[in-house]
């Protein structure tokens, strides 16, 4: 059984813990800004475990984030705990995806049924990540603490898209068919191993604050305000970086083996 009171420390979260929407809305809000999206562990080649006591103690009790089996893994274990009915669901990744492009069911995100309505929830998408589950209705824009969304009809199913500025641009697309803890696993270690996985070959870390949006692609680190402008810029050094990492996405970094080495290597190629 997950330590919910942990749980709640690591997010800041003091409400209540009916399974209500209001319970749903914060808790959503409050975990992605808390526990930051990054790949560090395929990066330096660490296996990527996704039973629960392994995602509690990297990411509530260690201080460190994940990417999305470990994010949406984690909140759907918290919101079973709190008696929501959830379950996994299994995208397909669009985003940066040529046009047309039929690209691997390698995203998790969660489905939700409450007092008779339908919804997503979604931790773990790194750059556009979630801050608020959306109702599972087709061609209505969703406000966020962030970024407006909506989902779109795609076939059978459904493609979530973010409005950046002016213009929707696609993140992924996915149907209501259930995933389970092995589809998960099978995913998760092309994802953690291959020579071939965007997670293995370079570095990505993202949070939301109030207000803006963290990224950093290797070296580029960008600052995104919502509904203002962008600002981006390189790090030069592995000290800088590692400085970014533990500042401004609240990474603890202890015990990360090869982190130094993999940093250095990261600013020396964008010199």
């Amino acid at each position: 059984m997950i330590d919910l009171d942990a749980y709640f420390r690591r997010i800041g979260y003091r409400g209540g813990t009916a399974p209500d929407i209001e319970t749903l809305n914060a808790i959503h809000r409050l975990h992605p800004q808390a526990i930051p999206f990054e790949n560090l562990d395929p990066l330096l080649k660490v296996p990527v475990r996704l039973d629960l006591a392994s995602l509690e103690a990297k990411l509530v009790r260690a201080g460190r984030g994940g990417y999305c089996y470990e994010q949406n893994l984690l909140l759907m274990h918290v919101l079973s705990a709190l008696g929501f009915r959830v379950r996994g669901l299994g995208a397909r990744v669009l985003w940066g995806a040529p046009e047309g492009a039929i690209t691997a069911r390698s995203h998790m995100l969660l489905g939700i049924d409450l007092d008779g309505a339908r919804y997503v929830a979604d931790v773990g998408f790194g750059v556009s990540t979630l801050t608020a589950p959306l109702r599972l209705e087709r061609d209505i824009e969703q406000p966020t603490p962030h970024e407006p969304f909506r989902l779109i009809g795609a076939g059978d199913g459904f493609a979530m898209q973010v409005r950046i500025g002016a213009a929707w641009q696609p993140l992924y697309r996915f149907d209501l068919q259930q995933q389970f803890q092995p589809d998960y696993e099978i995913a998760n270690w092309y994802n953690c191993t291959s020579p071939s996985s965007r997670f293995t070959g370079s570095l990505m870390v993202a949070r939301p604050v109030p207000g803006r949006r963290y990224t950093l692609h290797n070296s580029e680190f960008s600052m995104h305000r919502v509904g203002g402008p962008s600002e981006r810029r390189v790090l030069r050094t592995a000290a800088e970086l590692r400085d970014t990492l533990a500042g401004t996405f609240g990474l603890t970094l202890a015990g990360a083996a090869g982190l130094d080495a993999a940093l250095a290597q990261i600013t020396a190629m964008a010199a």
